[in-house]
């Protein structure tokens, strides 16, 4: 089982620039750009917890309690990953990269290798990379539509449907 990811380095860049939001708002102004930046931030999030995938590169740590639920990580895509466990003695230690290979959305284990024995009750920590290095052309656009509907009702709306919203996102949802 895992335990729910943190970020630890968060990202540094959003996949929507100011400059694509504001153009896409029709804002020709810097009064709101402090806003809009709070915007487009919020709206990566919100993606990426409706998805369950990382649009924008950043570091995450998450605790696992076994060795099987390596085949499948948490967050997704990930791009480089680091594994530390308590091994039987009780010492915190880093597992060799010789051990697994990232493959699509889990790790396994390279030919001929093991997972190594674990301290009984203790947690594995995965350290990972993870995000897109080119958001699709489908999730940016997703994005603009919640920039735009956060920029234009700043108060409480009532919900919408989203149907284009969903659309464009349905393709990339890693976690249902």
């Amino acid at each position: 089982m895992w335990y729910p990811p943190k970020v630890t380095t968060a990202p540094s860049a959003e996949p929507i620039s100011l400059a694509e939001a504001k153009r896409h708002l029709n804002v020709f102004h810097d009064d709101d750009d402090v806003l809009i930046a709070g915007i487009i931030a919020a709206a990566r999030d919100h993606v990426e917890k409706y998805c369950g995938a990382r649009f924008a590169s950043q570091v995450i740590e998450a605790q696992a309690t076994c060795w099987a639920d390596m085949a499948r990580l948490p967050v997704a895509p990930v791009t480089d990953a680091d594994i530390e466990y308590v091994d039987t003695a009780g010492v915190v230690t880093p597992l060799p990269d010789t051990v697994f290979e990232l493959r699509g959305d889990g790790l396994v284990l390279k030919y001929g290798q093991q997972w190594p024995a674990a301290q009984i009750g203790s947690l594995i920590t995965l350290t990972a990379v993870a995000g897109f290095t080119e958001c699709p052309p489908a999730v940016k656009h997703a994005m603009l539509l919640r920039v735009e509907d956060l920029y234009e009702h700043r108060g409480s709306e009532p919900d919408s449907e989203w149907s284009g919203f969903d659309s464009l996102l349905s393709n990339y949802r890693f976690y249902s």
